[in-house]
């Protein structure tokens, strides 16, 4: 049994991505880039190997986080962090990310590829990609393993969120001027990485009105003299705000043109976008109360080797559910509003909230060893669960349109598709 309905199969022949990109740091800079960069790769490698190969890297970059940082796992902030050289790699890493991302939709065109197997391959390692680099970027901030990094791991999200949830309704992605967690916000992660790597991660811990000499100027010296870390979150909160009402505005658009025939259906059609952000609310929110209420011995999930596999665990669901929100929009079929994924974590602060709630000790997080073994099968449930939905998304898609995930369609010598099975008609792939 697949994530598609038969009767929105044939959808998938309707697909055509459509994009509007506005960012001058696009247009005027990575475009021209990345119309080169295209160039250097073979027509016979497909899209979303391009696509795979990028979120390799980044797999890469975590992986020597955990080998040259193990106490990072068991420690609230590490010893002394990995070496300095390690953060031009993620750097490096997180750049090559971006560029490999940014062709495979080129490479899809160059060799006709483009369709909604690219858009969900594409999206799906975007989700995995965006908790991956919270983890990276806050260890390089310095920020270890503290409700600093949660925050930023929400806000991260909701982003994600905001770019599905628009795209669902508008039809295509629009990338305004300036979008503060996708072009430019990867380049200041890049910068973050480059300059952790050339003083240390205990440069993030000056006070930004100490080491921009205001701290004695008006109005400077009224506000708070945050660490540099923390007014990046800050800066993080303002550029949030921004895109969530760029992203509303969009949607407001797109929703008053939908209704133009039916002028008494305007106000509650605009409401109604709104209501489909409280499932990422939700979930933010059943987290949240999971790590905030001590499980033993008056010790959190943050102070404890469990908090990376958790943030993961965190990643995999919301991966998830944004791949449910893509899916529907391919294939024109109904916003998913709940996701059983959630289930677990739901289980998980049920329990760790019985102590408040009923005055009795957690069932199943009443030791060390059970929290961490708990949060542990969490992740190993989160990865199963999205593992199968992409199995399944992928098979249905490469079996109805007749194509393969990592192969490039040739032409025979009649013109058919080389790799087309008996009876497929390739015209509508």
């Amino acid at each position: 049994m697949g994530y598609i309905p038969s009767r929105s199969l044939e959808n998938l022949n309707k697909y055509a991505y459509k994009g509007v990109d506005k960012s001058l740091l696009s247009r005027y800079v990575l475009q021209p880039f990345w119309t080169w960069f295209v160039t250097l790769w073979p027509l016979s490698v497909a899209p979303n190997t391009i696509t795979l190969i990028g979120l390799t890297i980044v797999f890469f970059n975590f992986i020597t986080l955990l080998y040259y940082d193990p106490m990072y796992l068991t420690e609230k902030n590490g010893v002394e962090g990995p070496p300095h050289w390690v953060y031009y790699t993620w750097g490096l890493g997180l750049f090559a990310y971006q560029s490999l991302d940014a062709i495979d939709g080129k490479q899809a065109r160059r060799t006709g590829m483009a369709g909604p197997l690219g858009e969900m391959f594409d999206h799906g390692c975007d989700a995995l990609n965006t908790t991956l680099e919270v983890i990276l970027a806050s260890r390089a901030l310095g920020l270890g393993r503290s409700w600093w990094t949660v925050a930023s791991q929400i806000a991260t999200l909701a982003n994600f969120y905001l770019t599905t949830w628009e795209e669902y309704h508008t039809g295509w992605p629009i990338i305004p001027r300036i979008l503060l967690w996708a072009r430019e916000g990867i380049l200041m992660i890049c910068s973050i990485f480059f300059i952790s790597g050339y003083f240390g991660p205990a440069f993030w811990d000056q006070r930004i009105w100490t080491i921009t000499h205001l701290e004695h100027i008006q109005p400077f010296n009224r506000l708070p003299n945050l660490p540099l870390n923390e007014s990046f979150m800050v800066f993080g909160a303002f550029g949030l705000g921004f895109n969530i009402i760029t992203s509303y505005t969009n949607v407001l658009r797109a929703t008053r043109k939908q209704q133009q025939p039916h002028p008494e259906k305007t106000r509650a059609s605009s409401l109604r976008p709104l209501l489909l952000l409280l499932p990422f609310v939700f979930s933010a929110l059943l987290q949240v109360a999971w790590l905030s209420h001590p499980r033993y011995n008056n010790s959190y999930i943050i102070d404890s080797a469990a908090f990376i596999p958790f943030l993961c665990a965190w990643g995999l669901q919301f991966a998830h559910m944004v791949g449910r929100m893509i899916l529907a929009h391919v294939t024109k079929g109904d916003f998913p509003m709940w996701d059983w994924v959630w289930l677990w974590s739901a289980l998980g602060a049920a329990d760790a909230n019985l102590p408040k709630v009923f005055g009795i000790a957690p069932l199943i997080q009443h030791s060390p060893k059970n929290t961490t073994i708990f949060v542990w099968l969490t992740l190993l449930v989160s990865f199963v669960v999205y593992a199968r939905f992409m199995t399944l998304v992928i098979s249905d898609i490469t079996n109805y349109l007749g194509i393969a995930c990592f192969t490039v369609r040739k032409r025979d010598e009649k013109g058919d598709w080389a790799d087309a099975r008996p009876g497929m008609d390739m015209k509508k792939s």
